[in-house]
């Protein structure tokens, strides 16, 4: 059954139901969630010491933010400061980020049991899920949108990283799914906020054939998606 809330150049107008509201509190592949997601820039940056406000006061320093040059730890990165300690042959990389809607795709595999756990730096075993970010398309705001003609593009299926979509939550009217983007986000409640939004399960499905083909190369040869794409796309 065509799903008439999306236009008909859409993945979406041949599905129904599409969004449905959640019936419980409980975090699962599919659900809609809101988190702060890094921009993923070309060249990343560092948070640099530059020396302490006062020689003899640790709690205070001076920083730098500069560009991360390679496989080079600038000098000055590894100045001990409380609050923020030093381990050797790390740095402090600098993301801008917003917050945004994003699609669960995992949900962090098994739990370790406790004994494994115990004594062990918590970076090894700290749960996470694994989230893709949604990004507004629409013209205006203060990023200016995305080209209508790209867009366009995009909703007739024409790239594996990029999924478009109609989100019922507020927002913009259209968004970007960006499947290159899949990134993992703390599993603490802190970390993100759950919506009472969640795909159909026959959605998710959909995803999963976007998912192998941004991986594998290949849409799957008997997935649902081929068959909507050529429709989209006019290459029957």
């Amino acid at each position: 059954m065509a799903n008439q809330r999306f236009p008909e150049a859409s993945l979406q107008h041949y599905f129904e139901p599409w969004w449905v509201r959640a019936e419980d509190q409980q975090l699962r592949r599919g659900r809609l969630i809101w988190s702060f997601m890094p921009h993923v820039d070309q060249q990343p940056y560092v948070l640099v010491t530059k020396g302490r406000s006062e020689p003899t006061e640790h709690r205070l320093a001076d920083f730098e933010v500069e560009p991360l040059q390679g496989n080079r730890i600038p000098v000055g990165a590894d100045l001990p400061v409380a609050g923020l300690p030093h381990y050797p042959g790390e740095i402090r990389l600098v993301y801008r980020a917003k917050r945004r809607p994003a699609l669960v795709l995992g949900t962090g595999g098994a739990e370790v049991p406790r004994p494994l756990r115990t004594g062990a730096a918590r970076h090894q075993t700290n749960s996470t899920i694994l989230a893709a970010p949604f990004y507004g398309a629409d013209l205006g705001g203060s990023t200016g949108g995305w080209k209508p003609e790209f867009v366009e593009r995009i909703r007739r299926c024409e790239y594996p990283q990029y999924m478009w979509d109609s989100l019922p939550v507020q927002g913009r009217r259209e968004s970007i799914l960006r499947l290159d983007h899949l990134q993992p986000v703390g599993k603490h409640g802190q970390s993100y906020e759950l919506t009472e939004y969640e795909l159909h399960a026959d959605a998710v499905s959909l995803v999963d054939e976007y998912l192998t083909w941004l991986l594998h190369g290949a849409l799957p040869a008997d997935g649902l998606l081929r068959e909507v794409r050529r429709v989209l796309l006019g290459t029957d």
